[in-house]
């Protein structure tokens, strides 16, 4: 049975330091992709208490809803719409401070004001994307950034 994920109060930095080895404890040993995703967006989830957390897988031309922790969500996202979308086309995390001032930004929720997005590569391509969304402008730095590109790394192996 898995253990109750612990997490002390913390800087975010402290607090990435302390979910990351937990990350890998939950993935080791497990190569179901849809377990390992579901349970990283449930441990993100609860760690930083974000208002969406979870993941799109590629399919075709578009991003299909993949597990997720939080409110109802796009189902579909074409290439290019949205943070997704966007983040999807440039193979790149996507940090938006500001979600009203992002062009074309998708609203599956009004309360949603800021987001990143950060692609999962693998064999060369992107396959997936973690989409993680505030209650709160400005809430994603580079911080997340960088641990979240290192945590959505082992959903390749």
């Amino acid at each position: 049975m898995a253990e109750e994920l612990k997490i002390q109060d913390g800087s975010k930095e402290e607090k990435y330091q302390t979910l990351i080895p937990q990350v890998k404890a939950v993935m080791e040993g497990e190569r179901d992709l849809i377990a390992n995703m579901a349970n990283l967006a449930s441990m993100l989830h609860e760690t930083f208490g974000f208002w969406w957390t979870g993941f799109y897988r590629v399919s075709e031309d578009e991003l299909v809803l993949g597990p997720f922790q939080g409110p109802l969500a796009c189902t579909r996202i074409k290439k290019g719409k949205g943070v997704c979308g966007t983040a999807w086309q440039r193979e790149e995390t996507v940090i938006v401070p500001d979600v009203d001032a992002f062009p074309g930004h998708i609203a599956c929720s009004s309360l949603s004001r800021s987001e990143i997005v950060v692609p999962i590569w693998k064999n060369g391509k992107v396959f997936a994307v973690l989409d993680i969304d505030s209650k709160d402008l400005a809430t994603f730095d580079e911080t997340d950034k960088r641990h979240l590109e290192e945590i959505v790394a082992l959903l390749r192996n």
